[in-house]
């Protein structure tokens, strides 16, 4: 495995691993795109995702599916895993759980395109899946964002 501490990266490979009990976006960590001068996608699938209702104090388990499309910044996944695990025991409705991460990424990376969904267990027999996305504006990430919301499916 290659030495990646010039990089910036503090968490991976790492022998310990700390697991944060609070929200914690400060533990997101980036990496350079190599790859900047075309578009591709990246996607994170977070099957054991919880939070807790913040009305009831309840547990609310979900998996949370990230994709985007890097510019310059990328986010490092043992970092995400991390920041996605710090939710244990934060408070928020499921909705709101979504685009937290959504603009916790954007802040982090500032990527051309990026959607997150989070497909949580139903409790009391109704299931809610909440859907958001970003394109970066006065761009055709801008353009493409705004199709993908108006002909989106929750279906896959």
């Amino acid at each position: 495995m290659a030495d990646r501490t010039h990089e910036g990266l503090t968490l991976l490979g790492s022998n310990r691993t700390d697991y944060r009990n609070d929200y914690a976006p400060d533990v997101l960590e980036t990496f350079e795109n190599k790859q900047p001068e075309h578009d591709y996608w990246v996607r994170f699938n977070c099957p054991e995702f919880t939070s807790l209702c913040p009305i009831t104090g309840q547990p609310d388990f979900a998996e949370i599916r990230i994709q985007y499309i890097p510019d310059i910044k990328m986010v490092e996944s043992k970092s995400l895993k991390l920041y996605l695990f710090s939710f244990r025991e934060h408070g928020d409705f499921h909705e709101d759980c979504v685009n937290i991460i959504m603009k916790d990424l954007i802040r982090l990376m500032d990527p051309r395109y990026i959607e997150v969904t989070g497909i949580f267990t139903p409790r009391g027999g109704i299931a809610i899946w909440p859907y958001c996305n970003y394109g970066r504006p006065g761009t055709k990430y801008e353009k493409m964002a705004e199709h993908r919301l108006l002909n989106h499916d929750m279906q896959g």
